[in-house]
């Protein structure tokens, strides 16, 4: 069994109250951090610990974090993201749904390090029941004093809102949500200048994950040093994942970094193998904007090393033979997955979330949804494919935000991997024109 430091507390009774949840040790961080250490001793502590973003780009948080301007008397706000809308990934739901104290402590412990006197939640309107579990704990933390005016009788303030989104994917994307807790269309910004700039209201600004924001609390609770240790490499701390799929045991587990991908899938700690005592074809490793593996190379990188469950290891070999670790959105296929029919329901979605912006990414992944539809309804061209592969290349890093190459990854990967999955589905009759 791994260690655990967010969820192992999540099947106490009543750990979702304040009062269980501080017989369990919690706030710790918070009267650690304001009585006894300087702002810039916790950004120290967060930096030594490696802790690096759990929201999918896996950027070392520290070093976010020390980016932060601080003008004299302007205004400075963290923001936490909660708008969990890569398809397979349910983390983030789950912790804040079954320890929401854990969430906010990380808020409070976070906003003193940044020096920010207003913070906010900013939570997917799917989640709607969640974002009451939060104001429900937040009301609780203003009554013992955790948030509010002088907090813990020092001269720290802190005032904490949740802000329910739309349902939009695209404000998952840190300026997009910028623009939507303004009020405004949730429209990605042109960066520079980035939110630690220029963010809310046009003040400087951190956008952290549910997860990273967590994960500050078990940090300055046993020191940056201590959280290091734990992991491989720069992979550092727990880590959770959503799994889902063709597994025996689907759920959200806390694991260590460098757990081998093997045991993760087939040990009954975790995944417990594949269902109904099926072959695994393929897995989608950090949620569905990163590329999909077969078997072989989700086990093994191209060196024949053992995969491990870290940022460094699942992207080894590139795209051509490795992947991401993301959002931690693990999704596993059995042997009778069609992989170009679960290709069309990605296009399908990113067509769906695409703000509009950006040309390539409006018409590309529009155009990328037709094809893919027309190849698994078996009206396919003999040139579908190879046009398919030329739209994302066209898509693929020519985007204001992130979800062009989102969008694109999955083709890419999907063709590369099981082009003779496609192929098959062109009738012999086919002609191209």
């Amino acid at each position: 069994m791994g260690k655990k430091l967010l969820i192992q507390d999540d099947k106490v009774p009543g750990i979702h109250t304040l009062e269980v949840y501080r017989q369990r040790g919690g706030y710790a961080s918070v009267e650690k951090a304001v009585k006894t250490m300087t702002p810039e001793a916790i950004v120290e502590e967060v930096k030594k610990s490696g802790l690096r973003g759990r929201g999918g780009a896996g950027f070392p948080t520290g070093m976010k974090w020390s980016f932060l301007a601080k003008p004299e008397g302007v205004a400075r706000y963290l923001v936490c993201n909660a708008d969990e809308s890569e398809p397979g990934t349910f983390k983030d739901r789950y912790l804040m749904e079954k320890i929401p104290h854990l969430l906010i402590e990380g808020m409070i412990t976070s906003s003193f390090a940044l020096g920010a006197k207003t913070s906010y939640i900013y939570i997917r309107g799917e989640y709607f029941y969640v974002a009451r579990i939060l104001e429900a704990a937040i009301d609780e933390a203003y009554a013992a004093g955790y948030l509010g005016k002088n907090i813990l009788g020092t001269d720290y303030s802190l005032d904490l809102y949740v802000q329910v989104g739309a349902g939009a994917y695209i404000c998952g994307e840190e300026t997009a949500l910028l623009e939507s807790l303004e009020g405004k269309r949730g429209n990605p910004r042109i960066k520079p200048p980035f939110p630690a700039i220029a963010g809310l209201y046009g003040c400087p600004t951190v956008v952290n994950n549910v997860e990273t924001i967590a994960a500050v609390v078990p940090i300055i609770n046993m020191g940056g040093d201590e959280y290091a240790k734990i992991g491989v490499g720069k992979s550092t701390g727990t880590k959770l994942i959503s799994a889902s799929g063709h597994i025996n045991n689907p759920g959200v587990y806390e694991i260590e970094l460098g757990l081998p991908v093997e045991e993760f899938i087939y040990s009954n700690e975790y995944c417990g193998g594949i269902w109904k005592n099926k072959k695994m074809k393929a897995v989608v490793a950090g949620g569905s904007s990163v590329p999909i593996l077969p078997t072989d190379l989700i086990l093994k990188t191209a060196k024949g090393e053992p995969r491990l469950m870290s940022y460094e290891s699942l992207s080894d070999g590139g795209f051509v033979s490795g992947s991401m670790l993301g959002s931690g959105g693990f999704i596993v296929y059995d042997e009778d997955t069609s992989i170009p029919m679960n290709l069309y329901t990605f296009n399908r979605f990113y067509h769906h979330e695409s703000c509009g912006q950006c040309s390539p990414c409006r018409e590309g992944t529009g155009w990328m949804e037709k094809i893919a539809h027309r190849i698994v309804e078996g009206h396919g061209k003999p040139t579908d494919v190879d046009l398919l592969w030329d739209i994302q290349k066209r898509i693929e890093g020519n985007t204001i935000c992130p979800l062009g190459d989102a969008a694109a990854w999955p083709v890419a990967s999907a063709i590369r991997h099981f082009r003779h999955e496609f192929e098959a589905l062109i009738p012999k009759t086919a002609v191209a024109h």
